[in-house]
């Protein structure tokens, strides 16, 4: 099996978090998904974020559940091949329900914005320019 990753989320509404994540480009899963305790939504063939109805989501653990509007639980980050994809991505997440969470930063070498779904789990959408890098590491500090 390939090394993959399922990132599971508590959510309030699964459809409502369905429609969301497929605005921003997820595919959902129909195997391992159904209308009212899961979503399977496939972002990559090693990333796939699991939608789980907090009530299903509370059959996994015995800790409490955090509302991620008030607390992080994790700092979620998808990485993109430049800065007009990074915008898209924030651009769709806002217009599907989703929040900004701060405007654009740059760095520089790297570029992100970052959002929250409507459960306010974080996201980060960031590109990053390697040989900027490099050549900012290399640069002599500023005395």
């Amino acid at each position: 099996m390939t090394k993959s990753i399922f990132v599971n989320l508590p959510v309030a509404d699964v459809a409502t978090a369905t429609a969301f994540y497929t605005a921003l480009g997820f595919e959902r899963n129909p195997t391992f998904s159904d209308d009212h305790k899961a979503s399977s939504m496939v972002w990559s063939d090693a990333i796939t974020v699991m939608l789980l109805h907090r009530d299903f989501y509370a059959t996994f653990t015995d800790k409490e559940i955090i509302d991620a509007h008030r607390q992080s639980g994790a700092l979620l980050c998808l990485s993109f091949d430049d800065r007009a994809t990074v915008d898209a991505f924030a651009k769709a997440a806002m217009g599907a329900g989703g929040s900004e969470l701060h405007g654009a930063e740059d760095h520089g070498f790297m570029y992100s914005r970052a959002v929250a779904d409507p459960d306010g789990h974080g996201w980060q959408a960031m590109t990053m320019d390697m040989a900027a890098f490099e050549a900012m590491k290399a640069a002599p500090a500023a005395a």
